[in-house]
């Protein structure tokens, strides 16, 4: 234990975790928690068999120096239109301690893609005590001034237990957008998946965060119910949404690999998966009910079937849901030719379907894979285990 301890107060080096939200793909990446501090819901195969640990402070800070210096070094690097030669690139990189290589690829990678937001890592990093997160925060505006978004995932249920003070001062020291995981509104769905919290604390938790004056993604998984909760699951999750207002919605379709609970409660007959059309019928009831919000419903995810659901409300509300009842309203075989367009990446738009080369390019997928009105949804369960 003493051993394991004094590991910990060793820094070993420029970490990050496994994941991040699409939205973060050009941010850089700082390690604030290591895996989830909760990890038991049923339907995440993310960080299973991990254990969650804080990272100390200083530790943090010195990822975030390493990526100062790499970032200084490529500035001066670059020509006056910021250009750097592949030869410099990898003369500087070679120079480098191998421990030392991470953190500059991640600066790197940064400097190519504008270096405009960062995101912190893992699960959960307001779990923290709020006066750490202030001062990492403040280490990171001192070192990158230029930086437009600083971003975090986090559980309702610890945003739920941080006073309106620290979460003033933590947006104040640059934290601007909080991503968490509402996944359902409705307490039947949030207790069967082990959410760890219920609708009143995810309604408290985004309100906290909208009045801290930072900007909030709220994500709801479409088809979490099952068919014992579909209705509700879209009911209770639109009412939460209205008392909450957040700045995004995002769209994250259930997907049910093998490594996860859900996987065995439909085994045993405790969960029964919706089909496809059945999770376009609860998305459809979902958009109908938000009212009186602001949000930008974003569908930036390949596990949902309606990539173009994306727009403001209230504005955007009647397009959005236009889509839905045009595809409830195809025929079967075009419905299923739909659905396997876009699942294996053909499709991006519900009219793809009238585009005869992409068609045909469809039809030719379904022929080999023996794919037909009648099984289309257990292949697209397959399919969409690809993506998870």
């Amino acid at each position: 234990m003493t051993g394991s301890r004094e590991k910990e107060k060793t820094y070993s080096g420029f970490e990050q975790g496994p994941i991040r939200p699409p939205s973060e793909a050009r941010s850089l990446l700082i390690r604030i928690t290591r895996n989830c501090p909760w990890n038991r819901c049923a339907f995440c195969p993310v960080y299973k068999g991990e254990k969650f640990s804080l990272r100390p402070k200083d530790h943090v800070i010195q990822d975030i120096d390493a990526v100062s210096r790499h970032v200084s070094a490529l500035r001066r690097m670059g020509n006056s239109q910021g250009q750097i030669s592949q030869e410099d690139l990898n003369a500087y990189a070679a120079a480098r301690d191998v421990s030392d290589r991470p953190a500059f690829y991640a600066a790197m990678n940064w400097f190519a893609c504008g270096m405009e937001s960062v995101f912190l890592l893992d699960a959960n990093s307001l779990i923290i005590k709020p006066a750490d997160l202030v001062d990492i925060l403040r280490h990171l505006k001192t070192c990158f001034p230029w930086v437009s978004r600083i971003t975090s995932y986090a559980r309702s249920h610890t945003v739920a237990r941080i006073s309106d003070d620290d979460l003033s001062a933590i947006a104040r020291s640059g934290l601007n957008r909080i991503h968490i995981g509402l996944e359902s509104g409705a307490d039947e769905v949030l207790a069967f998946v082990k959410k760890g919290a219920d609708k009143k604390t995810q309604i408290t938790a985004g309100q906290k965060v909208k009045k801290a004056g930072m900007e909030l993604s709220e994500y709801v998984m479409p088809g979490l119910g099952g068919k014992k909760w579909s209705r509700i699951h879209a009911l209770e999750t639109a009412d939460a949404l209205n008392q909450i207002d957040p700045d995004f919605i995002r769209i994250r379709t259930l997907a049910i690999p093998g490594s996860v609970r859900l996987y065995d409660d439909i085994a045993a007959g405790c969960f029964e998966k919706l089909t496809d059309v059945e999770t376009a019928e609860e998305l459809l009831l979902f958009l109908e009910n938000l009212d009186g919000i602001a949000s930008q419903i974003k569908s930036d995810h390949i596990l949902n079937l309606f990539e173009e659901v994306d727009g403001k409300l209230p504005e955007g509300k009647d397009r959005m849901t236009g889509v839905i009842r045009e595809f409830l309203s195809m025929p079967p075989r075009q419905r299923m030719l739909y659905q396997v367009g876009r699942r294996v990446g053909l499709f991006s738009r519900l009219k793809d379907v009238h585009d005869p080369a992409l068609l045909k390019r469809a039809e030719a997928v379904c022929r080999e894979y023996g794919i037909t009105p009648e099984n289309v949804d257990d292949m697209i369960t397959e399919l969409m285990k690809r993506f998870i």
